[in-house]
């Protein structure tokens, strides 16, 4: 890689530099202006009033994005590594509609092109790219994963067997018809969502029900205990260096080779 790619490397994605914090804070500024423009777009007195006008802002919004995707795609070794990753397709995909709807015209394709305009709302998904703290908290979600997923199956075991019960106690009448519909009766109310559309009308129904509903205020936080517990474990320092070779992030202070690759990373 030659300098001019280095720098703009460093600029682009790395965000310990004042370059890459301007460059950051910029892109945060944009994409939150192009969401906003989505949504005023889809309130049909102010499209009415001001179509021309956020169509010319979000063709300058969507220019600019577009040259960020192909400086990212030139200051790397391996584009293929950035254009098939999450964040590559992310970008691609709030980018392209915009050029789709040079080519999709006519009034017979307008559903199609409103469906198109509503992938530009991909470009919010870009802002966890520039919050520090989120890798911390996707490393914590990572490290609860199996914890989570126990949980989860334990849940799914009570609604089965919760739900198996409902359908004895309950008459049809009371709209437990199956065992099935008896199940999602029974995940709606531990959840604590409670649609009311089926309800136990038998007062051991309605026994069993208050034990889930007070049950289902103690799962909420299980999941939440579970990840804050990992949050407050000891955190392994991480910086924003990310490898010019393979895109990857989250290296520890100092490091001064990819933890994946092996490449030379490019320190200061």
């Amino acid at each position: 890689m030659n300098e001019l790619q280095l720098k703009l490397h460093e600029i682009i994605y790395e965000a310990d530099t004042p370059a890459g914090k301007r460059f950051d804070i910029f892109l945060l500024i944009l994409i939150l202006f192009s969401v906003a423009l989505v949504a005023l777009e889809s309130v049909t007195s102010i499209d009415a009033h001001y179509h021309e006008l956020i169509n010319i802002a979000e063709w300058g919004v969507t220019i600019l994005f577009t040259i960020e995707y192909i400086l990212r795609i030139v200051c790397v070794k391996k584009p293929l590594n950035y254009i098939f990753s999450f964040y590559g397709i992310i970008d691609l995909l709030s980018t392209l509609p915009k050029y789709l709807s040079l080519i999709f015209f006519g009034t017979h394709s307008l559903v199609a092109l409103r469906a198109l305009r509503l992938l530009r709302v991909f470009r919010i998904l870009k802002l966890t790219r520039y919050i520090g703290e989120s890798n911390t908290l996707m490393i914590a979600m990572r490290r609860s994963r199996p914890k989570i997923m126990v949980f989860l199956f334990a849940v799914v075991i009570l609604s089965i067997i919760f739900g198996t019960v409902m359908y004895l106690v309950e008459s049809d009448e009371s709209g437990f018809t199956s065992i099935p519909r008896s199940i999602y009766w029974c995940i709606v109310t531990l959840t604590t969502v409670g649609y009311g559309d089926i309800a136990p009308q038998s007062p051991l129904g309605q026994f069993i029900a208050s034990l889930i509903m007070i049950m289902g205020y103690g799962i909420i936080a299980v999941p939440t205990g579970i990840v804050s517990a990992e949050l407050n474990r000891k955190k392994v320092d991480t910086n924003t260096e990310s490898c010019p070779n393979c895109t990857i992030t989250n290296h520890k202070d100092g490091a001064i080779y990819c933890h994946r690759c092996g490449n030379l990373l490019n320190n200061e």
